[in-house]
């Protein structure tokens, strides 16, 4: 299924990212994008990306939940991790995608999605300062559960030499966004009198389901509380 459909933001001619032969756009020009702003856009309204990086003489990708904060992106897991042992001495891959619609068309080879995606380059650093290490952990914790960083118990220390923070820098990166209709309707195939269009695919917050170690009648915060029924990244 094809993921080239629709259009996206222009360039601007005052891009702050670098562009290089990495983040160069070669298919679909008019979909992508190397403005700031778009990046941060894609960034923002999630919380999880797969993390690309060599191990072991292969690539391995990773489920992994992020952060954004003074222009970095902030990745954590175990130091036992082999992803994060790796990749502070190489240059990975970090792609956040959105899912915004399948886009049905009148013959299946013009079926495609539309998506707003982002694809950041560099080689991470370990983060050791104490302080960056705690802003860092709160910027990820934050971009998932806004309000949850204050209102649960921060890491010890103990806790914070089990995890890895690792920092990259927002400055490789470039974004695509497909949206629109399919682009058969002036093609030949209109005459089959077949039905196009999108079907929308929005993730929602559904209601908190409470521990049940908690006692009978435990109600979840207001900052919980009040993500029932809203949109992801809304």
């Amino acid at each position: 299924m094809s993921t080239t459909r629709g259009t996206a933001a222009e360039e601007s001619a005052d891009s702050t990212l670098v562009v290089t032969e990495r983040t160069r756009l070669r298919r679909m020009r008019e979909k992508g994008s190397h403005r700031r702003e778009d990046l941060d856009a894609v960034l923002a309204a999630g919380f999880l990306c797969h993390l690309g990086v060599p191990v072991d003489g292969t690539t391995m990708v990773v489920p992994t939940v992020y952060g954004v904060e003074d222009g970095r992106l902030y990745l954590h897991g175990s130091v036992a991790s082999r992803s994060m042992v790796q990749a502070p001495d190489t240059t990975v891959c970090v792609t956040v995608t959105h899912v915004d619609g399948l886009v049905l068309a009148r013959s299946v080879f013009e079926h495609g999605v539309n998506y707003r995606c982002a694809m950041v380059y560099g080689i991470p650093r370990i983060v050791t300062d104490p302080d960056e290490k705690l802003r860092g952990l709160r910027a990820l914790t934050e971009q998932s559960s806004p309000g949850q960083w204050d209102y649960a118990r921060q890491p010890s220390r103990k806790e914070l030499a089990a995890t890895t923070l690792l920092a990259l820098d927002l400055t490789e990166a470039s974004v695509k966004i497909a949206s629109g209709p399919p682009d058969d309707g002036d093609s030949e195939d209109a005459a089959l009198g077949l039905w196009a269009g999108v079907v929308p695919v929005v993730t929602t917050f559904g209601e908190p389901v409470t521990d049940p170690c908690l006692p009978v009648g435990a109600e979840p915060p207001r900052h919980v509380a009040e993500r029932a029924g809203r949109t992801l990244g809304g």
